[in-house]
């Protein structure tokens, strides 16, 4: 098997890196999720051929190490909480700790994981709805379906946030 070109796999990332990025802080943080990204262009270098859509397999390769990222970090934060249950508290976050998160991010962050990820690829990275259904496993009635639910959602949580907070005479231009 040919490896694919090199120019093929740096047009590839320029199109799809930073969706890919934000696509796998759904489950990590963003320097995992820059680790993740670049296992996954390691791995289309390494491998045989260019997949029949890239951009899906990418998708689904990010997905896949994003979770299996996460899962290992989880079983990480177990075993040192298990260590430190006996140990003194090293740092005590203050009341006065600034929240520094615009609305569409709370609500998003509102919304179950399925959605959540059904949202990111449909809207941040532009995929298709037959492609999410490749991604994710789900049905494509399923995608549809909990797509319309979150948007729902999340525009009436900005709406009633809008209504509690109309803009004053300094807010308007």
């Amino acid at each position: 098997m040919k490896r694919p070109p090199d120019d093929t796999i740096a047009k590839l990332f320029e199109q799809h890196a930073s969706a890919l990025l934000l696509y796998a802080r759904q489950w990590i943080g963003a320097a995992a999720a820059d680790d993740v990204v670049q296992r996954v262009f390691v791995k289309l270098l390494s491998g045989g051929k260019l997949p029949a859509d890239p951009r899906t397999w990418l998708f689904r390769c990010v997905r896949n190490e994003a979770i299996s990222t996460w899962r290992s970090d989880q079983r990480r934060a177990r075993r040192e909480q298990a260590i430190a249950e006996d140990a003194p508290p090293w740092f005590v976050p203050g009341l006065d700790d600034p929240i520094d998160a615009a609305a569409a991010q709370r609500a998003l962050a509102e919304l179950s994981a399925e959605q959540r990820e059904i949202v990111t690829l449909r809207i941040w990275s532009g995929l298709t709805l037959a492609q999410i259904t490749e991604v994710t496993g789900l049905p494509t009635s399923s995608v549809h379906h909990q797509l319309n639910q979150a948007l729902s959602t999340m525009r009436q949580r900005l709406e009633s946030l809008c209504r509690s907070n109309p803009p004053t005479r300094e807010t308007r231009s």
